[in-house]
């Protein structure tokens, strides 16, 4: 069985895994949620990525899975430790020397069917009221601005199998757009799930299907 570890996005709250996590590992899978220093001013990408490298470090067959910002550091974190795959869903997928605030920019034409942003309307429209009062009662991390300014290092992606799960009605990178850049930067051809932006707390338990099958 497989040992997935799990990179969460902005705000770098591991909880957002933790429901996936409890059914990959009633799957017979380990399987380990992280947080990330996003309220660190001083942490940058690879400090991002010594933190998921620390997670990896002692376990075997690790499938490493990003969500949203996760995969600006998830790539470098497995360009430096062994990993069975990379699995991204619903990701920021960069370029060389792309910086996740540029990645907005350069990205902007393929987004422009993107609905003005709302907290609850572009994250939440599609997750169980209650998850979505225990997501926002959470303390939390303002996201620093610091991994966002930061290059991303990588001449090129690194050499692990990787798969891209985007969702059909994410309201934050629409559904065309995703598919099209997992194609365009990687040469991979996304599944689909049919949620919004986080399919982790709206559909738990298909993204646990999916992680168990493409694995």
């Amino acid at each position: 069985m497989s040992e997935f570890v799990l990179v969460p996005g902005a705000g770098g709250d591991g909880w957002y895994w933790s429901h996936v996590a409890a059914l990959l590992r009633e799957r017979g899978h380990g399987a380990t949620p992280i947080d990330l220093p996003a309220g660190d001013d001083t942490a940058g990408l690879y400090k991002y990525a010594d933190v998921i490298i620390e997670a990896i470090t002692g376990r075997y067959d690790v499938v490493l899975v990003a969500h949203s910002m996760g995969a600006f550091s998830a790539p470098i974190a497995a360009a430096d430790v062994d990993v069975e795959a990379l699995l991204l869903v619903a990701p920021m997928i960069p370029a060389t020397g792309e910086s996740v605030n540029d990645w907005w920019t350069t990205t902007a034409e393929g987004r422009r069917d993107t609905p003005p942003f709302d907290e609850i309307e572009s994250f939440f429209h599609d997750v169980p009221e209650p998850l979505v009062a225990e997501a926002l009662a959470r303390p939390g991390q303002e996201q620093s601005d610091r991994p966002c300014v930061e290059p991303w290092p990588l001449d090129a992606w690194p050499d692990v199998p990787t798969r891209v799960l985007v969702a059909r009605d994410d309201r934050v990178f629409p559904y065309a757009f995703a598919r099209d850049l997992a194609y365009e930067r990687l040469g991979v051809k996304a599944d689909t799930i049919d949620t919004g932006h986080l399919p982790s707390l709206a559909k738990p338990r298909e993204l646990a299907a999916w992680l168990d099958a493409v694995s």
